[in-house]
């Protein structure tokens, strides 16, 4: 062995035990991914070094991002009516929650300090057909601005339509502010983005550190997975439905419509987002904040709580894990993808446990192969536990939402995996209301009707290759 040889091993043995050291002391104290990324450095040294720059560090948090946050909340304070102000952090109507459910509205105002809001009405969609439509009459109707935040907008024809109609509204006078997710549009040629700012539309492109290594990490590991549309300040939308034609006709998705005070936490959040862009905010916010409450049809409670990486508490992970461990009597939860941090996985099992009904609602088939694995490795754990997983047919559903105990209702952006949990930007929106509590446990019950429950013996007989193999994807879960 020459000199050389042996050189390129000394290299090799000390880049990984200086990786695995860098990972060991990473302050987020979630072993399962600490030991997922000891593995694929271990195994595959190269590939999993050069894999941990790139998708294992956060390079979004520092003092920067703070920084923004905090300019943002002063210059919200100097120039909104104190009456905005008090709408978006005064804590006057956490009083009107539910004895019990007020110190989740605490805990989930330690995201950006916004609280809970009164005088909402909330439709729940869940057709895309009807978020579509809704959309274009509502973008059609603008008047002073539309600002718009999506993690997919795709060139098909649906996405086209809401396009023309964003720089026609542009050249019209409306200010229409646009942020486009890098990555998951990647295969969108400039161009067409290109053509919205010659229109007039105020185009962003999400995550932009300074530095070109951070900045290429940021974009393919922490990505804007949000969905949000503020119309005049009056009228928004969030929840799990991008722009395109899989969620407007093929799949089964959950949105809102929100008009009423909550629209002013919609907004704030895409500022924030706009800001931290690139973008640049108006000097008062007046107009983005007007008059919304007043003749709601409804006065629902609701709490927009928006979750970032640069953020020191995961307060949507936190949510969800309280929100289980104090279902009393049911807690129904539909998402896409089913991997679970740990907290979340124990909460669940000791939740039915302790006697609630726990239900769990999957596509039967995922749209990423590899998450069919994924999603399936937990299922003997779960059922042994008597959490009940239901196997949705037919179209692939993408809700992301749970309904407990009829009274809270949660529609968003964040799946119940590592990703959404941990590694994303998402946007929850939390609904104190029995009403729409029960609306949602029913559209929960009528999807049950085109689901097959999974029974654990039978379960437990698959072939011994598909345990296999959805142990190994498990292995790699937290960086899935």
């Amino acid at each position: 062995m020459g000199i050389g040889t042996i050189l390129a091993y000394c290299l090799l043995v000390f880049c990984i035990a200086g990786t695995v050291l860098v990972i060991l002391s990473d302050d987020d104290g979630d072993s399962g991914k600490k030991v997922s990324w000891i593995i694929v450095v271990s195994l595959l040294p190269v590939i999993g070094i050069l894999s941990y720059i790139v998708f294992g560090l956060n390079p979004r948090r520092t003092s920067k991002y703070a920084e923004y946050s905090r300019r943002l909340h002063e210059a919200f304070r100097e120039t909104a009516d104190s009456r905005s102000y008090r709408r978006l952090f005064g804590e006057e109507n956490r009083e009107k929650i539910r004895e019990g459910y007020r110190e989740l509205s605490v805990l989930l105002s330690h995201s950006n300090g916004t609280t809970v809001t009164d005088n909402n009405t909330v439709e729940i969609i869940t057709s895309g057909r009807r978020k579509f439509e809704a959309l274009v009459e509502d973008l059609e109707n603008a008047r002073n601005h539309i600002h718009m935040e999506y993690f997919y907008f795709r060139k098909d024809s649906g996405s086209k339509r809401i396009k023309e109609i964003l720089m026609r509204k542009a050249r019209e006078g409306v200010k229409v502010r646009f942020i486009h997710e890098n990555i998951a549009n990647i295969d969108i040629s400039p161009r067409y983005y290109n053509e919205m700012k010659k229109a007039g539309v105020e185009v962003v492109m999400f995550t932009r550190p300074r530095i070109n290594l951070l900045r290429f990490s940021a974009r393919l590991n922490y990505r804007d997975h949000r969905k949000i549309v503020v119309i005049d300040g009056k009228i928004g939308y969030t929840g799990g439905m991008n722009i395109g034609n899989d969620y407007f006709l093929k799949w089964r998705d959950t949105h809102t419509r929100i008009t009423g005070n909550a629209v002013y936490a919609l907004q704030y959040s895409f500022l924030y987002s706009f800001l931290t862009s690139g973008g640049l905010v108006p000097d008062s916010f007046r107009e983005l904040f007007p008059e919304t409450g007043a003749g709601q049809k409804r006065n629902e409670l609701v709490q927009i709580v928006p979750d970032q990486p640069v953020d020191r508490w995961p307060v949507i992970q936190m949510g969800t894990v309280w929100t289980v461990q104090h279902a009393r009597r049911y807690i129904y939860i539909q998402t896409p993808y089913f991997v679970p941090p740990e907290p979340l996985l124990h909460a669940l099992k000791s939740s039915a446990l302790k006697g609630a009904d726990v239900r769990i609602m999957i596509p039967r088939k995922a749209d990423l192969p590899y998450m069919n694995l994924a999603n399936k490795s937990y299922y003997t754990e779960c059922l042994e536990a008597g959490i009940r997983i239901f196997e949705k047919k037919g179209s692939f559903i993408h809700s992301k939402t749970i309904v407990t105990d009829d009274y809270l209702s949660v529609i968003g952006s964040a799946n119940m995996d590592y990703r959404s949990l941990e590694l994303n930007y998402e946007i929850n929106a939390y609904i104190f209301n029995e009403e729409t509590a029960v609306k949602n446990r029913e559209i929960f019950l009528e999807d049950m009707g085109e689901c097959e429950e999974i029974v654990l013996e039978r379960w437990k007989r698959r072939p011994w290759y598909l345990k296999l193999a959805q142990e190994v994807v498990r292995l790699f879960a937290p960086l899935l």
